[in-house]
């Protein structure tokens, strides 16, 4: 067994931290947003999210944390070719309403930030939006935490 194996361990925890690295060396740099999806569903938003990034005209791929339906999209992007920063940014958009068609959510372990800004009213019902951000105010009054994300 892995965990009977100190060496074994750490090599698996070494090749996971590499994933992301990885993909982005692929083309140079990646856009990577996350979702949550029920698991039963997992395999479906996987292979959208690879249909949204050919749509786009660009590489996607998919890992995370398959257990709980955390899925890590990322669409690859060149440096020298700004115009695929564009179109990912447009494909993450399309990747935040499948979340929310397979009855996921836009906000997977990372929560919510820049990108993803605005995206939460999609989601839920006016009601629980002012509710988050009436939360958010008991516990941050001056808008101290993470300013300018989250809630527009």
């Amino acid at each position: 067994p892995l965990t009977a194996d100190g060496a074994r361990v750490e090599a698996l925890l070494t090749w996971r931290e590499s994933v992301s690295s990885a993909v982005a060396a692929r083309r140079g740099a990646k856009l990577s947003e996350d979702i949550s999806i029920p698991v039963d569903r997992l395999g479906e938003a996987i292979e959208r999210a690879v249909e949204i990034g050919r749509r786009h005209e660009l590489e996607a791929c998919s890992w995370g944390h398959a257990g709980d339906g955390n899925i890590h999209a990322s669409f690859l992007v060149s440096p020298e070719h700004p115009d695929e920063l564009r179109r990912a940014h447009r494909a993450a958009v399309e990747l935040f309403d499948l979340a929310i068609a397979l009855e996921g959510s836009i906000s997977g372990e990372h929560g919510l930030g820049v990108l993803k800004n605005g995206h939460l009213r999609r989601q839920w019902a006016p009601r629980a939006v002012a509710l988050h951000g009436q939360v958010k105010s008991i516990f941050d009054p001056k808008g101290l935490l993470n300013p300018g994300k989250k809630l527009p």
